[in-house]
């Protein structure tokens, strides 16, 4: 009997069963899953680099492949130090934090004490109550630190070395692929492998660029504000501010508690929120539509699902791999007739179009480009392309 002639729940069932055992093979083998797939994309980033060395500068296969892994580790190196030192440098200015805090945190009980008649003994014994297994758990914090930092560096040799292999065997891959398909489905392979690359590409140039942008803006409201560690907190809120949606509320957050820590004025606070608000306006009405484009068409229900699912799979990884996995499966549902309407519910024709404000802003120049021309003794010469 034909799978399509089965009744629906038992197709459901089928289908429900198989979802299921694809997360259980993620999350159970995401150790090898997460840098495998962080190579892939990493490869097709690395790639029109890897061409312009074969072609260009006609390097041999294994030295272009080798030179641009290299260069790779070494901008990943790069970050690591510089995130580093600022961690460094923040962790040696800890007494002061301490004592900013202390003062903050007196300032709130004296303020919950005037408001909800709560005594400072009272709250300091409720604060003690929640904090109590925190020396315990302290050695298991420190270990776990040490895991992860050894974990970090295990993954970024293994996607290292991954991302060379890729790069070398990429002809054979391609081949491999098409080859385990029917011969007449040779033409939508290609043209799945072709836009995925490309759409790839230009979402994670698009990403590190506004990424860049941002990260500049940040730093330059911190310093006329007047906080510590501009360039820290400006290039992390930056990061922060790749997970869609919940990224700039993180960013947010994340400075303002170490801002409360190094400063005394609450002024500095108010204007944090107004300058990251501001600079997540432009990005999304201004930085978004021009960089980004419309390279990724998820909408934004399904992104917030495949967000909150990824981290919640695997973590801080699945967050950033989330959107592009997602991207190159609706490049795949919308090709196979049985997946189409699947890849109907994942996009979005509005993400297509730019955003409301900036097409208001194009619309205007355009009417003004094509103003009539009115010259002495003549009547309105309209324009060229008219």
């Amino acid at each position: 009997m034909n799978f399509k002639e089965l009744p629906f729940f038992i197709q459901f069932t089928f289908k429900l069963l198989m979802i299921s055992l694809i997360c259980m093979f993620i999350v159970y083998g995401q150790n090898v899953i997460v840098p495998l797939v962080f190579s892939v994309l990493l490869s097709i980033l690395l790639l029109p680099v890897t061409n312009f060395l074969e072609k260009r500068l006609f390097l041999p296969k294994t030295v272009a492949n080798l030179t641009v892994v290299i260069l790779a580790l070494s901008l990943i190196g790069f970050l690591i130090y510089f995130f580093s030192q600022q961690i460094a440098t923040f962790l040696q200015d800890i007494p002061n934090l301490k004592r900013n805090l202390e003062e903050h945190i007196s300032t709130l009980q004296r303020w919950v004490q005037n408001k909800f008649h709560i005594s400072t003994k009272e709250q300091t014994a409720i604060i003690q109550n929640a904090t109590g297994d925190v020396k315990e758990t302290s050695g298991m914090m420190i270990s776990d630190t040490l895991f992860t930092i050894t974990h970090t560096i295990f993954y970024i040799i293994l996607i290292a070395i991954y991302s060379f292999l890729i790069l070398h065997y990429r002809h054979m891959i391609r081949r491999f692929i098409i080859a385990i398909f029917i011969k007449a489905k040779e033409p939508e392979i290609n043209e799945v492998l072709i836009q995925s690359k490309s759409i790839v590409q230009g979402y994670m140039l698009g990403l590190i660029t506004e990424m860049g942008i941002v990260a500049v803006l940040n730093c330059t409201a911190l310093l006329l504000i007047g906080v510590k560690y501009v360039i820290f907190l400006g290039i992390f809120t930056a990061i922060l501010n790749i997970i869609p949606y919940v990224g700039i509320i993180m960013g947010i957050i994340f400075t303002i508690l170490v801002t409360l820590t190094t400063s005394k004025d609450i002024s500095d606070i108010i204007w944090i929120i107004i300058s990251f608000e501001v600079i997540h306006f432009i990005d999304s009405n201004f930085l978004m539509p021009k960089i980004v484009g419309s390279r990724v068409k998820i909408n934004a229900l399904i992104t917030i699902i495949a967000v909150v699912i990824g981290g919640t799979m695997i973590g801080l990884s699945g967050i950033f791999l989330a959107l592009p996995v997602v991207a190159i499966l609706k490049i795949i549902f919308d090709r196979i007739d049985d997946l189409k309407p699947w890849g109907m519910l994942m996009g979005d024709d509005t993400i297509v179009q730019k955003s409301k404000l900036y097409q208001q802003i194009e619309n205007y120049r355009l009417r003004k480009r094509r103003k009539p021309v009115i010259t002495p003794g003549s009547g309105p010469v309209a324009p060229p392309n008219s």
